[in-house]
């Protein structure tokens, strides 16, 4: 622990003398400054190896956000916060802990060159034995989830729908599944009503981890 606090200051004594550099040389809502990216990237594995970041910006004009997460393992939940409540106060960028729900919620997302739209996703909730299970219904099922870029996809709109830290926290499995012709005639739901049903079950689990299937 002694190490990692040592590390994590390291990583914001870093971030406070480079964020002006970063910070300039945004182009398109990109940054360009590649090496200093890396740098970043290089240190935070060296904490945990499962720490990850990405940015956003709600407004042209607004704060930039600087916003860190784990890559969906709960083991590494720990290290995110313990980062996130070193960072220091900067002007132009604040730094946030995990994905958090998105208000409207998309209905479309690129990743890469697929174009996915939320109802394109269906799901079932199921609570057996006070654990959630998830179930994730979509056409042409992938052997490798990895590969698919809807799955990466799916895993964007589940983090605008209910936040990415109550996904591994209340999710106990997560099961990609395919898609019947006629999915109500399973019960199944429009991706688009998860939260509304995921927030009427999860009062009733305990904070749990997430396994991928």
């Amino acid at each position: 622990m002694k190490q990692n606090r040592k590390q994590i200051n390291e990583f914001w004594q870093q971030v406070e003398q480079t964020i002006d550099q970063l910070l300039h040389s945004q182009q398109n809502n990109q940054f360009e400054a590649d090496a200093l990216l890396s740098q970043y990237n290089d240190i935070l594995r060296q904490i945990d190896r499962n720490l990850t970041f990405h940015f956003e910006r709600d407004e042209e004009e607004g704060p930039v956000e600087m916003i860190f997460g784990c890559d969906g393992y709960p083991e590494s939940i720990g290290s995110v916060l313990s980062l996130v409540g070193a960072a220091p106060q900067l002007t132009g960028i604040q730094f946030k802990a995990f994905n958090h729900r998105y208000d409207p919620v998309p209905r479309h997302i690129s990743v890469g060159e697929e174009f996915c739209e939320l109802r394109d996703f269906w799901f079932a909730l199921r609570d057996v034995d006070r654990k959630l299970r998830l179930e994730i219904y979509l056409e042409d099922v992938p052997r490798e989830l990895d590969l698919d870029p809807r799955v990466e996809a799916a895993m964007i709109f589940l983090d605008a729908l209910i936040g990415e830290y109550e996904l591994m926290t209340r999710i106990w499995t997560l099961d990609w599944l395919e898609l019947p012709k006629d999915p109500r005639d399973y019960g199944l739901r429009p991706l688009a009503e998860l939260r509304e049903v995921f927030d009427s079950h999860k009062h009733g689990v305990a904070p749990i981890g997430i396994t991928m299937h």
